[in-house]
């Protein structure tokens, strides 16, 4: 994730004024973390370029109403977020709502039959086998939770951020990150259980 003081090296007045230069050094420095969320929340790399091409058209015709409370990173991760999840919505229209993005949330959650994974080397969470692993769970969550895990855990932004980004308020971030961690859990059980009985 870029920090403050890099996109504060960015001319906002310039930005303004639609000085292309200006644009394509925020091109420049954003383009990765918008195609990997766009890859993480669509699983494939035609579908993360065209995220990619459109959070950027958008971005360009609309950096005239960015008004520099946020960080820049953090209005282009809301635009690629929202073309990602109307790309899931074109796709399977039954996969999100944006009128009740996670019906019920302050419902409790029944509870999961988890293998603990406390004594589990690091290094099997770093080989690619894990990561993929973890990147198929990751597909497979509701498309409201899976932003929010891709946000906070890969991404790195704060719960501030991500609330933000997805115009929720701090205690959903919270609650939806939870859901999803414990949904990943779930789904990795018995992938990193056979791993801790081998050991």
């Amino acid at each position: 994730m870029i920090s403050k003081q890099d996109q504060e090296t960015f001319s906002l007045d310039a930005l303004r004024n639609g000085d292309r230069a200006e644009f394509a050094r925020v091109v420049e420095a954003y383009s990765p973390m918008i195609y990997r969320l766009g890859l993480k929340m669509l699983n494939n790399p035609q579908d993360a370029e065209d995220i990619l091409q459109e959070t950027f058209i958008k971005a360009y015709r609309n950096i005239g109403k960015f008004d520099g409370r946020s960080n820049i990173s953090t209005w282009l991760y809301r635009i690629g977020t929202n073309e990602a999840l109307m790309s899931i919505r074109r796709k399977r229209p039954e996969a999100i709502s944006f009128e009740n993005p996670v019906a019920h949330e302050s419902e409790p959650q029944e509870p999961l039959q988890i293998v603990d994974w406390c004594c589990l080397p690091e290094e099997e969470f770093l080989t690619a086998e894990g990561r993929a692993r973890l990147d198929e769970a990751a597909a497979r969550l509701p498309a409201n939770l899976r932003v929010v895990f891709i946000l906070r855990d890969i991404e790195g932004l704060s719960t501030r951020e991500t609330a933000q980004v997805l115009d929720i308020s701090e205690m959903a971030v919270k609650t939806r990150l939870s859901r999803a961690r414990l949904r990943l859990r779930e789904d990795l059980t018995e992938y990193f259980g056979q791993l801790v009985e081998e050991e």
